[in-house]
C-alpha cells in the first residue's frame, strides 16, 4: 500500500471515531497528521464537510477517495517521511453520531457490530449470515440455508407476485429493528400508508369534493426503493457505517436465481424484473419494508407536496398510490402528470404508464378503493355485491357464498362490513344487520366455508 493511501485511510478512521463536526474532525485529524499546517488542514476539513453527500458521516471509502484527490495530501506524506515519526493509529471505533434533525430520537446507541448483535439477541457470528453480507444465502440453491421462504401468489394479470417471508430468526431481528428504531421516526405528513393513525381512508378524505383528482401508481415500489437510501436512513440516525451496513443487510434481500426456475417459463417475470429481485431490495413480506419504503420516499413526498402547494392543490401518498387534487385546469392536470413523472424518476422511482388517471367531478372519482366525489364513500357496485353475499349467506348458509375458500369466512365478511361502516356509517349499519342475521353453526364448518 502506498504511503499516501495509508495516511488517507488512517485520517478517515480518525474522522469517523467521533462527531462529524468541524471542530471534531480538526482535533482528531491533528492527532494523525501533527500540528503543522493548521490553517490549511482546517480548509481541508471544511471542504470535506461541504463535499460530503449528506449531513451525517460518509463511508470510510468515500473519505479515503476524497483525501486521495486533494492536492495537499502529498505535502503531508512528505512531511511524515522527513520527520521520521510514526503515524498515530486510529483504533477507536466510529461513534454514534446522528444528523441534527434526528438527534432527539430515542433509538439505541449501537456503535459496533457487537453492540448490534447483543441488542438483537444473536451471536455475533450469526449476524453476518442474517445480513447476508457475503451473499452466501443468495448464492445457495438449498432452501434450508436461505434466510427467506419464497412463495408465488397468482395475480389477475401478469406473472405471479413473489412473497419473501423471513424465517423466524430474521423475522425476530426485523421486528426488533421496526419497534426499536424505525417506529421512532415520523413519516412525512403526506404519507398515509403503513403509518399509525392514518389509512387509505384518511388519505382519500383529503381529496373529497375537489374539481379534479389525479391518481398515479409507482411501479414496483418496494423493488425500486433505492437501497442506498435505506443505508442513508440508518446513517442519518447516527449509526456508524459498519453498523448501518449490517442493519441495511438485515432489512433487504436478494432473491436467488434458482427461485424463479420454480415457475413454468410462460409464467416467469421479465428479465428486468428478475434483475430487480436478484439485486438488494426491500422484500415484500418483511415487517420493516413498509416503514423503510415510507422513509426512503420522504424526499419524494417533500417535492410533490411543494408541487401541489404551488398550484393550491393537495398531495397524498398511500404506499405506491399517489394522488393530487384541487381546482385545477386541464392544462394544470397535464402539467402535474408530466412533473410527477419527472420528479419520481429523479428520486429513483417510475410511474406506471398504464395507471395514470385524471378524474373530473362530473364522473366518478376513486382513489385507493374510496369514492371521493362529494364525500368519501364505498363504490356502489362493491356495496351491492357485499349486500347480496350477506343476504344469500343468511338465506342459504355461509358455506354457499365462500367461493374463494377463505379459511375464516366469518372474519372475512366481518372485516368487509367494518370497512363500509368506517367509510359510510349509514350503509355500514344496513350491512351489519344482514351480517348479524347469518347463522354460524359451530362445528358444521360454516366458519371456514
Amino acid at each position: 500500500m502506498r504511503f499516501e493511501e495509508l495516511i488517507a485511510r488512517n485520517l478517515a478512521a480518525a474522522w469517523l471515531a467521533g462527531p462529524w463536526t468541524e471542530a471534531g474532525l480538526f482535533e482528531r485529524g491533528q492527532e494523525v497528521i501533527g500540528k503543522a499546517g493548521r490553517r490549511r488542514f482546517l480548509q481541508l476539513v471544511r471542504a470535506a464537510i461541504q463535499a460530503a453527500p449528506s449531513d451525517y458521516p460518509p463511508s470510510p471509502g468515500w473519505i479515503t477517495a476524497f483525501l486521495r484527490e486533494r492536492d495537499g495530501l502529498p505535502d503531508y506524506t512528505e512531511r511524515f517521511l522527513n520527520s521520521r515519526r510514526s503515524i498515530s493509529l486510529a483504533l477507536e471505533p466510529a461513534h454514534f453520531s446522528s444528523s441534527l434533525s434526528l438527534a432527539p430520537l430515542d433509538v439505541p446507541r449501537l456503535e459496533t457490530p457487537h453492540d448490534l448483535a447483543v441488542w438483537i439477541g444473536v451471536p455475533i457470528e450469526h449476524l453476518d449470515w442474517l445480513a447476508d453480507s457475503r451473499r452466501q444465502a443468495y448464492s445457495t440453491d438449498i432452501p434450508m440455508l436461505q434466510n427467506y421462504r419464497y412463495a408465488f401468489v397468482p395475480k389477475r394479470t401478469g406473472p405471479p407476485r413473489l412473497l419473501e417471508c423471513p424465517k423466524p430468526l430474521l423475522m425476530a431481528a426485523q421486528r426488533k429493528i421496526l419497534s426499536g428504531i424505525l417506529d421512532k421516526i415520523r413519516a412525512h405528513d403526506a404519507a398515509h400508508g403503513f403509518v399509525a393513525g392514518r389509512s387509505c381512508l384518511s388519505g382519500a378524505s383529503r381529496h373529497a369534493g375537489e374539481d379534479i383528482v389525479i391518481a398515479l401508481d409507482l411501479k414496483d415500489f418496494f423493488l425500486t426503493t433505492p437501497v442506498r437510501r435505506v443505508h442513508g436512513i440508518f446513517r442519518a440516525l447516527g449509526y456508524p457505517w459498519a453498523v448501518a451496513r449490517l442493519l441495511t443487510g438485515l432489512c433487504t434481500s436478494a432473491v436467488p436465481l434458482s427461485v424463479f426456475r420454480r415457475l413454468p417459463p410462460a409464467e416467469r417475470h421479465d428479465w428486468k424484473t428478475r434483475q430487480l429481485f436478484n439485486s438488494r431490495h426491500l422484500p415484500q413480506g418483511a415487517p420493516t419494508s413498509p416503514a423503510l419504503a415510507n422513509l426512503a420516499a420522504y424526499r419524494l413526498d417533500v417535492r410533490l407536496t411543494g408541487l401541489a402547494r404551488s398550484l393550491d392543490a393537495t398531495y397524498t401518498r398511500y404506499a405506491d398510490d399517489l394522488a393530487v387534487s384541487g381546482s385545477l385546469t386541464d392544462r394544470n392536470a397535464q402539467k402535474i402528470l408530466a412533473t410527477v413523472r419527472s420528479i419520481a424518476r429523479e428520486e429513483g422511482y417510475e410511474v406506471h404508464p398504464s395507471k395514470q388517471r385524471v378524474m373530473r367531478s362530473d364522473a366518478r372519482q376513486c382513489i385507493t378503493g374510496v369514492v371521493v366525489n362529494r364525500h368519501v364513500n364505498v363504490p356502489r357496485e362493491d356495496f351491492d355485491r357485499l349486500k347480496a353475499t350477506l343476504h344469500n349467506a343468511a338465506r342459504h348458509g355461509p358455506r354457499s357464498q365462500n367461493r374463494d375458500g377463505h379459511a375464516d369466512f366469518r372474519a372475512h365478511l366481518d372485516g368487509r362490513v367494518t370497512w363500509v361502516e368506517n367509510v359510510n356509517p349509514n350503509r355500514g349499519a344496513k350491512l351489519r344487520r344482514l351480517f348479524d342475521a347469518i347463522v354460524w353453526k359451530e362445528g358444521s364448518g360454516d366458519a371456514i366455508g
